[in-house]
């Protein structure tokens, strides 16, 4: 794992991983949470997502729900910042979702491995 195993709180954790994901790359809520071995977690992934405006080297924009579609959107100051943030990376975004998401999607599991 990327975080040490000293750290404790769960958000931290979460913004290790989220600061893992490539340019150009999203990921989901629920595949962060499975990579920290809670998988039924998601949502505070999400309330994780939430506050990491407060941290600028945590992508949080990167990261959306499990078909692609931008639920944190309202969470970047305006409703398409989130999506230009990920247009100025190469991904294209139509109504609020990552076009060819699973193409471009990055799952912890695989990139960083389980141990």
């Amino acid at each position: 794992m990327k975080y040490s195993e000293e750290t404790e709180n769960f958000f931290d954790k979460v913004y290790v991983v989220t600061k893992c994901i490539p340019y150009g790359r999203v990921t989901s809520y629920g595949a962060i949470a499975k990579y920290l071995g809670a998988a039924r977690s998601s949502r505070m992934v999400g309330w994780a997502m939430n506050g990491a405006g407060k941290y600028p080297d945590v992508p949080a924009h990167r990261v959306v729900n499990r078909v692609g579609i931008l639920t944190g959107k309202m969470h970047f100051g305006s409703s398409n910042a989130m999506a230009q943030m990920l247009a100025e990376e190469g991904i294209q975004v139509e109504d609020d979702q990552v076009v060819n998401f699973k193409k471009i999607f990055w799952d912890p599991v695989v990139e960083l491995g389980m141990e």
